[in-house]
Parts: structure tokens; sequence; C-alpha cells
């Protein structure tokens, strides 16, 4: 039987490897990003165009490579990190596989400069497909510079897996972010399309996350600072008010190295018990600091999953931290059985006796009978003598003047106002539409401020109250937004709010859409937006809680080209806005709840296909007393 083993071509393994280490332009921009701070750079610029479809370049200052290290880096497995299997318990790198510069150039377009500090030219390398096309000595300052263009050329059904730009974009500044928090020594730039979205200065830990996240970030953090003999924690923590429906902000780094954990992330939701609101998360940015031989991190291609020796210990470590943190900042309630007695009520009046107000009042003041003479007025409430004011009395003998013609001139006036129109109320339209003369058909109830029961001919109906309004807002919203003829109602103060710069990014992408729901932007900045006008259905405190919710559904739902931006905003408006469970509804807020329901084009479902009513016939129910 003829052998069927063979080994791979190089260019197909290094295809294959791409599929793992490769995913989108953002894994592209982390790779190149982890080798310029390997480097020992000081100063890195990541510049990107159509979203890193068309080029993703990285320039740092570092130290550069020389002639044979430049050709050698593009091979698989070429490393300067690890000479034996023993280095990788002692990692204090980024890199160390050598897998990501041959994966890269296997389905790219890459051109290399780089020169070494005490070389007077460098090195130029231009790879295409994983083949090299050009080397030549060139004039480049000290550092390196990578350019890959054409992602996917050669590849395109995986270029076709790639999302819109919009999409794309965001995943390219989640990479650029967890990379610049956790190296705040280092400046790092990044340009899109030509124009500068971030500039990074060296600074401490503190202000790097204020220069990403906003100004109005540094009054939400909370510092963490323990150091044990397994585990050093360091960071922040945001505090229980400023909680987010999105898991954005949450960043954990250990030994400078961006990792996911949802067993860690379980311990600090367990230190904010209790004090968050339902559905809310807490941001936190900690650095853990370990020792490099008690953890794993190369059981996966992205080196963002790491296997710990003692994750029990670890765990427990870092929910108390948390825990002291918030109550050292009284942050969490606490009780203090110390009183401080600067606040204690003062009591040195307490065994005094107390005198009883008295009024004087003036019995022979008649107001009915003249007098010249001065007249005490009553003193006011007092325990010491009050002064005197006295007054004189206008004589009353000739009341009988005031009405002297008054009944000639009520004669002339009853002939001028012969006829009389009175102005009628203005009449307001009910927001349910009620009728009186309608006879209501059906009757509704409501079943633990939940579910609304209503009879039908065949038995009975049971509807979801809050899926209901969601299917109800829903098509309102779409209408609205297709027609282009939404209500606004204008605020009387405007209203400013604050966002993080790519928060700002995906509401400058969905502004048109929410003008055409009733919004009204007077200014988007790149740290806050002003509002001006709102829809007619949404309070003004829901505001910041409708566009939290917005821009969490579209940064967990990514949405491509081909998915409906418009529709995506009005499920996430009607989500946000629908009435919740527990909330009591009058008898015609029920019923006009069940006519709009059933007006609507699709009643059964939600925006999301969840059913919103369940029907129970009379057979069904006589079954059950069987």
């Amino acid at each position: 039987m003829a052998d069927i083993i063979q080994l791979l071509p190089d260019h197909v393994a290094n295809q294959i490897a791409a599929g793992e280490v490769v995913q989108r332009p953002a894994s592209v921009v982390k790779e190149l990003l982890e080798n310029a701070i390997d480097a020992g750079a000081t100063t890195i610029k990541l510049i990107i165009k159509d979203a890193g479809k068309t080029l993703i370049q990285v320039i740092d200052d570092g130290k550069g490579m020389s002639v044979t290290d430049a050709r050698l880096c593009f091979e698989r497995h070429a490393t300067s990190k690890i000479k034996s299997a023993d280095d990788l318990f002692q990692l204090n790198t980024k890199g160390f596989r050598g897998e990501a510069l041959a994966s890269i150039a296997a389905i790219a377009h890459i051109e290399l400069k780089t020169k070494q500090a005490g070389d007077d030219v460098g090195t130029a390398i231009v790879i295409e497909g994983g083949s090299v096309t050009s080397q030549e000595v060139v004039v480049t300052p000290q550092g390196t510079s990578v350019s890959v263009k054409n992602l996917f050329f050669n590849i395109p059904a995986r270029r076709n897996f790639l999302k819109s730009n919009a999409v794309e974009l965001r995943h390219i500044i989640d990479e650029f972010h967890r990379v610049a928090l956790v190296h705040s020594d280092i400046n790092f730039v990044l340009y899109n399309n030509g124009s500068e979205t971030f500039n990074l200065p060296v600074s401490n830990y503190r202000q790097r996350i204020v220069n990403i996240f906003g100004t109005k970030t540094n009054e939400k953090l909370v510092p963490v600072d323990e150091d044990t003999e397994v585990l050093k924690i360091s960071g922040f923590v945001g505090k229980p008010e400023f909680a987010k429906k999105t898991r954005g902000e949450q960043y954990f780094f250990v030994n400078n190295r961006f990792i996911k954990s949802a067993y860690l992330n379980h311990a600090i939701a367990s230190a904010f018990d209790g004090l968050l609101k339902s559905g809310t998360h807490a941001s936190y940015f900690l650095y853990l600091t370990v020792d490099p031989q008690t953890i794993d991190i190369n059981i996966h291609p992205t080196k963002t999953e790491i296997k710990f020796d003692d994750e029990h210990t670890l765990y427990a470590l870092l929910r108390s931290a948390v825990k002291h943190s918030l109550g050292q900042f009284n942050i969490a309630p606490v009780l203090d059985f110390e009183r401080d007695a600067s606040l204690d009520t003062p009591y040195n009046f307490e065994r005094k006796q107390t005198n009883s107000p008295t009024i004087e009042v003036d019995r022979s003041f008649n107001p009915f009978v003249a007098d010249d003479r001065p007249v005490k007025a009553p003193s006011p409430v007092s325990t010491s003598p009050s002064k005197s004011y006295s007054y004189k009395k206008e004589s009353t003998s000739n009341w009988e003047s005031l009405y002297v013609g008054l009944e000639s001139k009520s004669n002339n006036e009853s002939q001028e106002f012969s006829e009389v129109h009175f102005e009628s109320d203005q009449t307001t339209a009910s927001i349910f539409n009620d009728e009186k003369e309608v006879e209501q058909t059906h009757t509704t109830y409501q079943l633990h401020n939940k579910y609304i029961v209503s009879t039908i001919k065949s038995g009975m109906l049971l509807i979801d109250q809050h899926r209901a309004h969601q299917r109800i807002l829903y098509e309102d919203f779409l209408k609205n937004m297709t027609i282009k003829e939404a209500i606004s109602q204008q605020l009387l103060f405007p209203l400013e709010l604050h966002f993080s710069v790519k928060e700002i990014e995906i509401l400058k992408q969905l502004k048109e859409d929410l003008e055409h729901t009733g919004f009204v932007f007077s200014s988007v900045l790149n740290e806050s937006v002003e509002i001006t006008g709102v829809p007619v259905s949404v309070p003004e405190s829901e505001v910041s809680i409708i566009l939290e919710q917005l821009i969490s559904d579209v940064e967990n739902e990514v949405p491509d080209a081909h998915f409906s931006a418009t529709d995506l905003l009005a499920k996430s408006m009607a989500k946000s806005l629908a009435i919740k469970t527990g909330q009591s509804l009058k008898k015609d807020e029920q019923e006009h709840l069940v006519n709009k329901l059933f007006a609507c084009k699709e009643p059964n479902v939600t925006p999301t296909n969840k059913t919103t009513f369940i029907t129970m016939s009379v057979d069904e129910l006589d079954k059950k007393f069987i």
C-alpha cells in the first residue's frame, strides 16, 4: 500500500498557522505592537488605513535588527526570546514562538525597514505571500518600520469573512488599548486614515487610563494596592455608582500581558456584591504580578488565556484586596462603632428651665370704633418685651359714599355686555385614545406586575408586558426612522454626556439614525456630546442609559455591512424604554397595551424573536381539572 503521509510545503504550513494567529487586522496590530515593545521602543506609532485592510504600519524607535536578523525574522519558529523548553517558564517578553511575522508574511505584502544604533545604513526587505522579492540597503532612522498591506490578498475567502470597516476598527482600537494601558512608560500614537485618533504621552497608570477613556474617568477610579508573597496587585476599580451595562472597561494584566479570565472576573463581581444595580458591571484596571514559573501562557495562540497553578488563592486575594479598597475609601457601607464626639448633638441646656413664649393682645382694640389715640400692636411670639407700633385708624363715617354712582354704572355696563361668550376648555388627546362611547368588551388583569391576562372567545390570553411593549416600541421607532418624521421634544437645558473616544466614534456612526428618531445633537466632541432634544417618548433621565445600552448592543452584536444599523438602533431603544417587569399598570394602560400589540405587524414575537404571549383554550383549562 502506498504511503499517504507527507510533509506540507512551507507556504501551506504558513497559511495554516496564519489561520490561528491572524483572525483579523487587529491580530496583526497586536503582534506588531508587542514586537515593538520587546525591541525596547520609547515611541510607537500605529498607522491604519481602511481599518487595516489596506495598510497597517507600526513604527518604533527600538534597537532595530541587523541584516541577518531582518531576513531571518520571517522564518517559522525563528525567535530571540527562548533557546530551550525551560525558557517557556521564565518568560518576560510578549512574543516568543516566532510564528507571527512568518504567518503575516504568508497572507500579505510586507515592507520592513530597520536599522541598529551603531550602523550607518539600514535594511529594507519586501515580501509578497511569503516570498522575498527584494532586499536592499536604505537610509532609515534607528528602529523598525513594518508595513502590512493588502491583508488576505491571496486568501479571498478569509477576506470575505472580515466585517465592515467600523467593526474592524473597533477591534483594532481594543487591541491598541490593551497594549497601551499596561505600558504607560511608552508614548503611543494612533493615526486612522490620516487623522490622529490617540496621542498618549508617557505618564503613570492612572493618567494613561484618563488619557484613553476621558477626563471624567479620573473621579471614577478607586486605587487597589496589595503586596503578598504569592501575588502583587495594583491598579484601579470603578466606583459602583459609575457602573455600566457594558463590560468594555474591564482589564486584567498578568506580568504586563492582557488576559481574559472569567474566574478572576467572578472574584471582582463578588467583591462588589450588593453595591451594583442589577444588570450593571463594574470597571476595573488591575495589574497582577506573579512568579512566571507559576503560570503557563502557552495554551492559546493569542496568549490571552493563562493557566495558574493556584487559582483559588489568587481568587481569595483579589476579592479581599478589592473589598478592602472599597471599604478604605468609604465606597462600601461599613458599621462604625466608634462615635465621633464632634458630630454629637450638644445638650448643654438639657437641665435648664425653658421659658414659655407669651403673647400680648390689646383687648380694648375695636376696629369699628373711631379712635384717634395710638394703639399698641400685638407683639410677636417672644419672651422679651417688643417695641410698640402706633397708627391712626381712618374714619369710616363716610362709607356710604363708596357706593354712589354704582347703580347707574352697572346699568350701562349691562347693556354693553348683553352677550357673554365663555372660552371652552382645550381638549387634550389621551395617549390611550379612550372613547367613553365605545363599550369595552375585553377585561384585563395584571398578574404579579409581569403578565397581563385577557379573555378571548376561545379561552384566555397571557401577555408578557415587557416583551409586548418591546414589539410595540420597535415597530414605532422603525417607522419613524424609515419615514424620517419623528417628533422631538426640546430640552430646557442642554444635556451633556461624557463618553470615551471609542464610544464617541460609535455615536458618530449612529448620529444620523438617532436624529431620525428624535434626538437633536448640538455638538459632538472628542469626549462628550451635547443633546438639546430627545424623542417625545424618552424621559430626560433615561437618555444616558439608552445611549450606553445602544453602544453595548453595537459592540456585542457587531453589525457588518449586511446588517441594518437602523434595525439595531430600533431594537436597542425598544429594549431600553419598554416597561419593566414589576411595573404596575392601570386598567386603561393594560387595555391599550393589548390593543397596540395586536395592531403590530408581528405581534407574536419580540424584535429578538422571543414569544410575547401565549393562549390557553377552554378545553385545555378543562383538562387541568380532570
